[in-house]
């Protein structure tokens, strides 16, 4: 048997964990039984529960050059669990922090500089993107006259933010959200430049990447007089934008700014009675839903309130079987994908991550699987299913179950022939050329 000795750490490691009581920790292995990541195929001798021992003797290198901090999807099951209520997430996300930037698994950290330095993951150029928003509007004005996407829209009372890969390839599912804001007749925008939905500062353990891009979307919310805006959908974007606000907010209460999480909105609208619904298109498929990590556990603990029993509602609109996953809510099964998994080179470990949210959904019975995150639809509707083979199921957003479920109800001539003018004055002042689409 080796034996281990406590070595002295760098002092702004010693530092941040400090500000956490590891003499508090029990050892008792509750933090290991619920973390994916134990058991994962090439990490059999590592477990969260070692990994708190390993910093609390000093081996925070070792931690740091390891893949621990990167299969951590950052789900909070081992802080829901801790009886100590020690904060493992963002001691995890600290040793993210420690690894040289250059040596950042995957794609990563590219994407989070391309975001700082061209306003989105991918480096889309403003034109492109534009011009992108202006065709496929055009395209959805065929089946919603009147629609188009209102970019920079001064005083718009609601800021939706884009994920760029819809952007770039998934293109046709911005047209839920899309269909849902037309027949609210909701006063909504999107940015021309710093649009992107998707944080992966927070994936990346960069401080003060996670409040350059806060403040960016604060600033264009003051500068255009916005609001309130949607907090992105990706569970990682939104909870990375919220503590990314909150550091701001600290720094200057000048900075707070309106925002509504998405769960919300749909429900208020749908009180409201500015959209109506259909369950009948929905009859005869068995419906379930996924908790995600950072929408319902993550934000209960850091802010308050997690969104639990606000998406059962939204389903219960939509649709008349509905059955839940066991165990569910703060006990949910992390799908795997959290933490940058998703696009992260670790396919099989992130599958592993995966294998009890497939038993989960599979002991539903459920047809359809409802999702409120981009990468836990990504992971359960397109990497699961790769591994697990024994059942089969759809994957739909909630904004994509409302959008289906909605009963469309046409503007009126004169709300079309507004809507027209105001698109066209719009893209000609961005230079956009529809000459080429029919609107």
């Amino acid at each position: 048997m080796v034996m281990v000795e406590t070595r002295p750490m760098a002092p702004d490691v010693r530092e941040f964990l400090d500000k956490y009581d590891f003499s508090a920790c029990l050892a008792c292995g509750a933090c290991s039984g619920g973390c994916p990541v134990t058991g994962t195929p090439g990490m059999e001798a590592w477990d969260i529960r070692k990994v708190m021992r390993m910093l609390s003797l000093g081996l925070a290198d070792e931690v740091a050059e390891s893949d621990f901090p990167w299969l951590c999807t950052g789900c909070g099951r081992c802080a829901y669990a801790c009886p100590m209520n020690i904060d493992i997430p963002a001691v995890m996300a600290h040793m993210k922090s420690l690894r040289p930037r250059a040596q950042v698994p995957g794609t990563l950290h590219q994407g989070m500089q391309n975001n700082v330095d061209t306003g989105n993951n991918l480096a889309i150029e403003k034109d492109d993107y534009l011009e992108g928003m202006a065709e496929l509007g055009a395209e959805l004005a065929e089946e919603c006259p009147g629609f188009y996407v209102p970019v920079d829209k001064e005083g718009a009372k609601t800021l939706f933010f884009p994920n760029s890969k819809e952007v770039y390839g998934d293109f046709e599912d911005q047209f839920w959200w899309w269909k849902v804001f037309y027949a609210a007749h909701e006063d909504w925008t999107v940015p021309s430049e710093g649009w992107e939905a998707v944080d992966w500062a927070l994936f990346t353990g960069n401080y003060e990447a996670n409040r350059f891009l806060a403040k960016r979307k604060i600033d264009y919310m003051q500068r255009i007089g916005i609001e309130r805006m949607i907090m992105p959908d990706c569970g990682g974007g939104s909870y990375g934008c919220r503590k990314g606000m909150e550091t701001c907010v600290l720094e200057d209460p000048n900075n707070a700014v309106g925002f509504i999480y998405l769960y919300d909105y749909l429900i208020e609208i749908i009180r409201e009675g500015r959209i109506k619904l259909d369950k009948a298109v929905n009859a005869g498929k068995r419906f379930t839903w996924h908790d995600s990590c950072k929408h319902g556990r993550e934000l209960e603990r850091h802010f308050g309130k997690g969104f639990y029993e606000e998406p059962r509602w939204i389903i219960g609109q939509c649709a008349d079987d509905f059955v839940d996953m066991t165990p569910s809510r703060g006990l949910n099964y992390c799908c795997g994908a959290g933490g940058g998994m998703w696009p992260l080179p670790f396919d099989d470990q992130s599958a592993h991550h995966g294998r009890r949210k497939f038993e989960q959904i599979k002991r539903t019975g459920a047809d359809v699987v409802v999702v409120g995150c981009s990468n836990c639809r990504d992971q359960i509707m397109k990497r699961l299913p790769k591994y697990y083979t024994d059942y089969k199921y759809e994957v739909k957003y909630i904004w994509q179950l409302v959008a289906e479920t909605l009963v469309l109800e046409p503007w009126g001539a004169a709300m079309v022939h507004r809507a027209e003018e105001e698109a066209a004055t719009q893209w000609k002042r961005f230079r956009v050329d529809l000459s080429a689409t029919e609107y």
